[in-house]
């Protein structure tokens, strides 16, 4: 259920049709989740939103007003998530970015969603949708997600929770809307994410939390045969948090949760920013 919609700072659906988000997927976004009418890891999101403005150019606003838009957003709905979207505005028809841009920002609010994740873990597919190379787009949320919208339509099967995605290389970076670990003999491992994929939030946090309880993390590239490997695995989202994986589909069924997901869920769930 949709909450509130505000549109540079007016309760409003509607853009101009000449907007460069629409136009070109020229922007950023963040969706956060939200507990109490508040923003969890608030700070972390406005970091990375920080970075993708200077990779793009684009002007991001003062966190303290996205902040208030976000709790105006939440009002009456206490929990669920808030997705913040920043365009470069209308402009004329050209790729070249105006030098000074009109910046559109659009603050949406929602309820949660249901979950119905098993107790044995969710199950998941290798997705045949590659990601393309690009170093300086690595790790930020722009709007362009038409890899993910490809990958996402190669099953419509309610059984399966999550699609993995690959770079041309073959290296399994992320899954469509979420990050990816694996377990091996009590060492965490994740891909790096060094010319593809998104570094998202919850990762970062799971990263941080390995750290505070000794647990060995390596960032390194990660192969399909490595999931068959793997004692645990599990995925990371901002909105679904820390969620075991039961299956791989035609590669490995895991004990779901395993001992170091369990106790990454335990304290990423009462972790906060």
């Amino acid at each position: 259920m949709i909450g509130r919609r505000l549109v540079n700072g007016v309760e409003s659906s509607a853009i101009s049709v000449d907007d460069r988000g629409l136009q070109y997927g020229d922007g950023l976004f963040e969706t956060m989740s939200a507990q109490d009418g508040r923003v969890r890891h608030f700070e972390r999101h406005m970091e990375r939103l920080a970075e993708g403005g200077r990779r793009l150019g684009l002007p991001v606003p003062d966190a303290k007003l996205v902040a208030a838009e976000c709790e105006r957003a939440l009002a009456g709905l206490g929990a669920g998530s808030v997705k913040l979207m920043l365009t470069r505005g209308p402009g004329p028809r050209s790729y070249r970015p105006p030098a000074e841009p009109s910046v559109t920002r659009i603050v949406v609010s929602s309820a949660p969603k249901p979950r119905n994740d098993p107790d044995d873990g969710i199950v998941v597919r290798l997705c045949e949708t590659p990601l393309g190379l690009n170093p300086r787009l690595a790790g930020i949320k722009h709007l362009n997600r038409l890899e993910q919208v490809m990958a996402c339509a190669e099953w419509n099967d309610p059984a399966i929770a999550e699609g993995l995605m690959s770079a041309i290389d073959g290296r399994i970076v992320c899954a469509t809307a979420a990050n990816v670990f694996l377990v091996r003999e009590g060492r965490l491992v994740t891909p790096a994410i060094r010319d593809c994929g998104v570094a998202g939030v919850m990762r970062g946090i799971v990263l941080a939390a390995a750290r505070e309880l000794g647990i060995t993390s390596d960032i390194i590239d990660v192969r399909p045969e490595d999931l068959g490997a793997a004692d645990e695995v599990f995925l990371t989202n901002a909105i679904t948090g820390v969620r075991p994986v039961g299956e791989v589909l035609g590669l490995r069924r895991y004990a779901a949760p395993g001992d170091v997901t369990r106790t990454l869920i335990e304290r990423t769930t009462r972790a906060d920013a």
